[in-house]
């Protein structure tokens, strides 16, 4: 019997703590073969984004078909797609296959602060992938600019979720991460697919861990993957992440990155 399979779609993190890499550990961990399609290049290590450098087009394609054509996929996962014509191929690609399991984390600015998307493929995304896809998990500044107002509470991500529903994704998951702490739980998510479902937790006491937004929609889509519901494939990435967040890896200067690992994975 084949394994789960689901194929990555993204930048490659040369500190191996977020993009490509921490897709593939998030999926080994969740007991699933990872695939990978690679969309950039990037420069980077524990303190942030030096350099990125975009595959072609047309190579992101043959790698997509590479994969699809073979060994196909229960669930595909995007992540960084750093110009128009890669989101446009990606689209292609996913009508071409007829993939219905898509879970798009539209990755805007890197933990440092770069940007990794412009503005034009932006509007790509929106108008072009986010139509295709089962779920899309932005945190609030990426849902900020896919809803195109400010959110500074549980109530304006809500507004946020309607308005990017809109674009025809049938499920919108808003991490909450970056709101100030408050109410009872520090930490809401709020899905929205015509209903609205909230999922709460405390804080961590750690802050800046590299990697999060990548591993959890990385888990999102090893559920979706085993045919689980949006809503229980979304505790169940719920639970890896704050595992891999209580126990970060502290490999570099800078930013710690998400260990799905935990316990087991020992660091010095």
């Amino acid at each position: 019997m084949k394994p789960v399979r689901i194929l990555y779609i993204g930048g490659s993190d040369s500190s191996g703590g977020a993009g490509i890499q921490a897709d593939l550990k998030a999926a080994h961990a969740c007991g699933c073969w990872g695939l990978s399609v690679v969309t950039a290049v990037t420069a980077q290590n524990t303190g942030g984004v030096s350099g990125i450098y975009p595959v072609a087009p047309e190579f992101v394609g043959k790698q997509i078909d590479a994969v699809l054509s073979d060994i196909g996929a229960n669930a595909v996962k995007t992540g960084m797609l750093p110009d128009t014509e890669i989101i446009r191929v990606v689209a292609r690609k996913i009508k071409k296959y007829k993939i219905t399991r898509l879970v798009v984390d539209p990755v805007m600015i890197a933990k440092g602060g770069k940007t990794l998307m412009p503005s034009k493929a932006r509007t790509a995304l929106v108008n072009e992938l986010l139509p295709l896809a089962l779920t899309v998990t932005p945190n609030v500044p990426e849902a900020e600019i896919l809803a195109g107002i400010k959110i500074a509470s549980i109530d304006d991500m809500k507004e946020a979720a309607i308005r990017i529903h809109a674009s025809g994704v049938k499920n919108v998951l808003i991490k909450g991460g970056h709101l100030p702490a408050g109410r009872k739980a520090d930490i809401t998510d709020v899905l929205y697919n015509g209903r609205f479902y909230e999922f709460s937790s405390r804080r961590l006491p750690i802050k800046d861990v590299h990697g999060t937004g990548c591993t959890f929609a990385s888990a999102l889509a090893a559920g979706i993957a085993r045919k689980a519901s949006v809503i229980d494939a979304t505790l169940q990435a719920r639970v890896l992440i704050i595992a891999a967040i209580k126990n970060p890896a502290r490999i570099g200067k800078g930013y710690p990155s998400a260990n799905v690992f935990g316990e087991q994975f020992k660091t010095t």
